[in-house]
């Protein structure tokens, strides 16, 4: 499991980091405008769907089943139970995207509802989103095949693929920005560009894999029934990270004009671990997890489910006090240029804190979420969510004139942490969850760790950022960079004094991984 786990966080981590130059880009040639805030929004939407029906509801529910055939049956049934799945799958999608592409107006009144009283702003938002939703096809049909090679254990290339959405993004902000009337527009078209090649490489890579994703006469059998009775609910309950993220982006369309973008450049720092971490936990667990259970093998399950909790945490904690202390240095070294002005980058680093402050909690969703998936429970997760959303709703009109542009990052933290407890309580009252006391102790070791060396960091970022030299670019990445190496080796000292980790071991395992490779 940990070399999956290492593969595909390995994977998105390069995703991640192309999305940071795609990221820089736009924050250069749109900086925190209102048509930074319409782009964004015009993103959003289609993204949402990408996690509900594509990486969220539909492969927590398609990912089991296909499994299952494919172990209980043979491979020409689960060929067959896929194709019907795509074929349903996209059908459906299209469908909703001509509903959408004709309604988009409607659309945008209701996900930002502050665009209306700017007409040039709400109108942008509505040619983008015109031009973004066809997007929300191609990644769902690409989401299934990936769902298709993991079940197969071929995690890596269907890790690869995603690397294609941020190459084509920065290609399209250099290339096609002087075609169009402004950098908006060329980053809007390569959200749907990217789709067709992310879905073109995983048809390939499942083609070699043995198994044809063949388009058919959509059909309504036995089968996609049972997907759609295990899917329907878990829309809400897998996807309740994104329904809340698109919660704050309402509200903050009711802030002041920019508020979205800071939110955003926010959030995509946040997501770095949390995208590598948070998917590489919940992509190779639920497929592992359902095959232990198939098996019978409580202790197998309990371990698995155990393994994933101390290889995210161990990572996301010291990710999350990391983020909160370095958030100013960070948000100005990755952003602040170009467009993107000093009050932006204040602004975006406080929405990093409050966004860092639930960062655990946001893995911890992942890693939990497959307990009830892989025992073809779907319900649960969708009535805690159903309570979490209203919680993160009002948390949010509570927060947002307040604290503005931090109310709604504070919010999800805080629904989040409320998820997390739910979650774990209900499994736990299931006998599904175990947490044996020397897991809780290394959590604690893991959290202590993390406090001595936010400390060291921050006597450290008060020597390093009290000297810059006229405040270069070049200055702030080598201090963030070293800040960065030096809170690392403080935090992995302490976990090897702590006895958490053995960093000899560590080393060693790291070096033959590399010359292997």
């Amino acid at each position: 499991m940990l070399k999956n786990f290492l593969t595909v966080g390995s994977w998105t981590m390069i995703s991640r980091i192309l999305g940071l130059i795609r990221d820089q880009l736009l924050a250069a040639f749109l900086g925190a405008s209102p048509l930074q805030d319409a782009y964004q929004v015009a993103f959003r939407l289609p993204n949402m769907f990408r996690r509900l029906f594509g990486e969220g509801a539909f492969n927590a529910a398609f990912v089991p089943l296909f499994t299952s055939t494919l172990t209980k049956q043979n491979k020409k049934e689960a060929q067959r139970f896929a194709n019907e799945s795509f074929s349903v799958l996209v059908t459906i999608l299209l469908f909703l995207t001509i509903l959408g592409e004709i309604f988009m107006p409607e659309i945008v009144r209701v996900i930002a509802p502050g665009f209306t009283y700017d007409a040039h702003r709400f109108q942008e938002a509505v040619i983008l989103s015109r031009i973004t939703f066809p997007y929300m096809v191609l990644i769902c049909a690409a989401a299934l095949v990936a769902g298709v090679l993991n079940s197969l254990h071929r995690f890596g290339i269907a890790a690869a693929a995603y690397v294609s959405f941020n190459i084509v993004g920065i290609a399209a902000l250099l290339w096609l920005t002087p075609l169009m009337p402004n950098a908006a527009w060329a980053a809007a078209t390569g959200v749907t560009l990217s789709g067709v090649i992310q879905l073109g490489i995983l048809w390939i890579a499942a083609w070699k894999a043995g198994l044809k994703i063949t388009p058919q006469i959509p059909k309504l059998t036995k089968d996609i029934r049972q997907l759609f009775k295990k899917m329907a609910p878990g829309i809400v309950g897998s996807g309740i990270t994104q329904i809340n993220l698109t919660i704050d982006t309402i509200i903050a369309t009711l802030l002041p004009a920019g508020s979205v973008s800071v939110m955003y450049f926010a959030d995509r720092i946040n997501q770095l671990p949390l995208g590598v971490l948070g998917a590489a936990a919940g992509t190779t667990l639920l497929p592992i997890l359902t095959k232990e259970i198939s098996k019978g093998n409580k202790n197998g399950a309990y371990d698995v489910q155990n393994k994933a909790i101390d290889y995210s945490l161990l990572l996301t904690i010291p990710a999350a006090f990391g983020l909160f202390t370095l958030s100013i240095p960070i948000i100005s070294t990755l952003f602040g240029h170009g467009a993107f002005t000093v009050n932006n980058v204040y602004a975006s680093a406080q929405s990093l804190q409050t966004y860092a402050i639930g960062l655990p909690a946001f893995v911890l969703i992942k890693v939990l979420s497959p307990g009830f998936f892989a025992r073809g429970d779907t319900s649960t997760p969708v009535k805690i969510g159903m309570v979490t959303i209203a919680l993160n709703l009002i948390l949010n009109l509570i927060l947002m004139k307040p604290l503005e542009h931090m109310g709604p990052p504070l919010a999800s933290s805080l629904a989040a942490i409320a998820n997390v407890g739910f979650l774990s309580f209900i499994l736990w009252k299931r006998d599904a969850l175990y947490l044996p006391m020397a897991l809780m102790k290394r959590i604690g070791g893991m959290v202590f760790s993390a406090v001595i060396m936010s400390v060291v960091i921050t006597l450290l970022m008060v020597f390093l950022f009290h000297h810059i030299p006229e405040n270069t670019i070049l200055y702030r990445l080598f201090a963030v960079t070293s800040l960065t190496c030096i809170g690392a080796l403080t935090y992995g000292i302490m976990l090897h004094s702590l006895k958490i980790i053995n960093l000899q071991q560590t080393f060693t395992k790291l070096k033959q991984k590399l010359t292997k490779k």
